[in-house]
């Protein structure tokens, strides 16, 4: 691949994802991560909104918005940039400039008239701050993701050793993987397990083995369609729909934490309180709502504020003052 076509094939990865890592585009374009980060530089320079994070949880990211859509290019503006890429001169020399400037006017438009040249604007890096570090939790190693996705790459099934959530000790899987998705800002494997569709959080993932046959994958299922439909399922869980009340001032935080099991918001009551409900897969589930302490009431189902009534007598016993002797 051309640099010209990769600068543009770098574009549409960008274009495709809100953030990723200049591992996982190299492993994707072919090149070394030093390349990739040349190219991400040579589209900065154009003025494209490309964005980069260094550090542990930073990233490259492009921009949202209107800008930098490769859609809006005519196929001639699009095969010429993937002849000459961003210079100029070389598509002159094509008799193509004109088509040049035109797209990249495309590519680096902005909804606002363009500042007076004594007008320079701010650098991105004074005006965005990018912190991908998840709330209230402590950062968690991942394991190799570029390995990773070389492995699913070879097609074969993978042996793993994944810990569930809830579960103390981790388990030994064969699994038929479709690749790698980042949701959230947590990276997850997809892939089918005695043919069923999963998702393992790669924080939980220690290790993993190629195997000498190839995966088998069900039929017509892809990454994106499966990864769509588990998230979908997980999101759509709610067998168990708990009516709580919540201070104004937590609502926030609420939705926060909830998520989408948050299904509905009442108006303020003159109490300072609202109604919601709340939506989970179990009753046991309601545990999560502990956390609001004094500032939530369950109200139904029952079931559910009995659950909360136990769980809170046993914390105040557990935390009964010591008699001093």
């Amino acid at each position: 691949m051309s640099r010209p076509q990769r600068l543009i094939e770098l574009l549409a990865a960008l274009q495709a994802r809100p953030r990723t890592t200049a591992e996982v585009l190299a492993e994707e374009l072919g090149v070394s991560t030093r390349t990739v980060l040349r190219d991400v530089r040579a589209l900065v320079d154009a003025g494209i909104p490309v964005f980069t994070e260094r550090g542990k949880y930073g990233g490259i990211s492009l921009l949202p918005g209107d800008q930098a859509d490769l859609s809006k290019l005519t196929t001639g503006e699009a095969d010429l940039l993937r002849a000459v890429g961003l210079d100029l001169e070389r598509a002159r020399q094509l008799g193509g400039e004109a088509a040049a400037r035109s797209a990249l006017r495309k590519l680096t438009s902005r909804r606002q008239p363009p500042p007076a040249r004594d007008e320079l604007p701010l650098a991105l890096t004074d005006v965005i701050a990018i912190d991908n570090r998840p709330w209230f939790e402590d950062a968690v190693p991942l394991p190799d993701v570029a390995g990773l996705v070389r492995d699913v790459r070879t097609g074969r099934r993978l042996r793993i050793v994944h810990r569930r959530s809830g579960d103390a000790a981790a388990r030994e899987f064969v699994v038929d993987p479709y690749g790698l998705v980042q949701r959230g800002g947590r990276w997850y494997l997809v892939a089918d397990r005695d043919g069923r569709p999963r998702m393992f959080a790669l924080t939980r993932l220690q290790r993993w083995a190629v195997l000498d046959g190839a995966r088998r994958l069900r039929d017509g299922a892809d990454l994106a369609g499966t990864a769509r439909g588990l998230g979908e399922m997980l999101e759509g869980e709610g067998s168990v729909v708990v009516t709580a009340r919540v201070d104004v001032g937590s609502l926030d935080l609420a939705r926060r934490i909830l998520g989408a099991r948050l299904r509905t918001v009442g108006d303020p009551g003159e109490d300072g309180r609202v109604e919601v409900t709340v939506a989970y897969g179990e009753l046991d589930g309601v545990r999560q709502l502990l956390q609001f302490g004094e500032h939530i009431e369950v109200v139904a189902p029952e079931a559910a504020r009995r659950l909360v009534e136990r769980l809170a007598t046993h914390l105040a016993r557990t935390h009964t003052p010591v008699a001093e002797a």
